[in-house]
């Protein structure tokens, strides 16, 4: 039977295997989820949608609920590795913004290849304090985060001032907020910042297959 939490987009034989988490407000099908996975489905890889559990019983019920506390969060996407890994290919982790954090967590999981977060949220909006990404300083395994320039996540200007791990490759998106999308008078189209964002997430992914 098919499972209507998981969407698989691209080849199911291919050699490199897309975990992608969605965010904490929207799930898996949403626009910005489905245009990623399949413009990197688009470059011969295989990937792999889900919603966590809190996001499944709103696709059933249709009730707003809060996201899952990170331990089932990452048992869940713990289970999604479990069942995806292929010993013969690369596993890859990706994530929108919470499940991005979610990924970053995982990252030094045995099966896992490497990670790439898009919009990472390194505190709420006007929060600055309450950091989130100190992990990210003693990270081993190879990360790329996608950042907007604008995101109030976390800032380029505020992303300079964060200690990260060598192992962390922080990309900004041109005028980007946290979906990546610029402002008009920016001349950057967001389009063309999700062409870049799934560039850089290809050339990642190439690298360290």
């Amino acid at each position: 039977m098919q499972d209507s939490s998981i969407i698989i987009d691209g080849d199911e034989k291919a050699q490199v295997t897309v975990l992608f988490a969605h965010g904490a407000g929207a799930g898996m099908e949403h626009e910005f989820m489905q245009d990623i996975a399949q413009k990197l489905a688009g470059s011969g890889m295989r990937v792999v949608r889900f919603n966590f559990p809190y996001m499944v019983k709103r696709a059933q019920d249709g009730k707003r609920r809060p996201p899952d506390r990170a331990p089932k969060l990452l048992e869940d996407f713990e289970q999604k590795i479990a069942a995806f890994y292929r010993q013969e290919g690369s596993l890859f982790l990706a994530g929108k913004s919470m499940g991005g954090r979610m990924a970053s967590h995982l990252a030094e999981h045995p099966q896992v290849a490497g990670v790439m977060c898009l919009g990472f949220p390194f505190h709420p909006p006007g929060k600055p304090d309450n950091f989130k990404g100190e992990h990210l300083a003693s990270l081993t395994k190879p990360t790329l985060i996608l950042q907007g320039e604008r995101d109030t996540f976390g800032t380029q200007q505020e992303c300079q001032g964060f200690s990260l791990s060598d192992a962390v490759d922080l990309v900004f998106i041109p005028d980007g907020d946290h979906g990546f999308k610029p402002r008009v008078k920016s001349g950057f189209t967001e389009q063309g910042n999700r062409r870049l964002a799934v560039e850089s997430m290809v050339e990642f992914i190439r690298t360290h297959s």
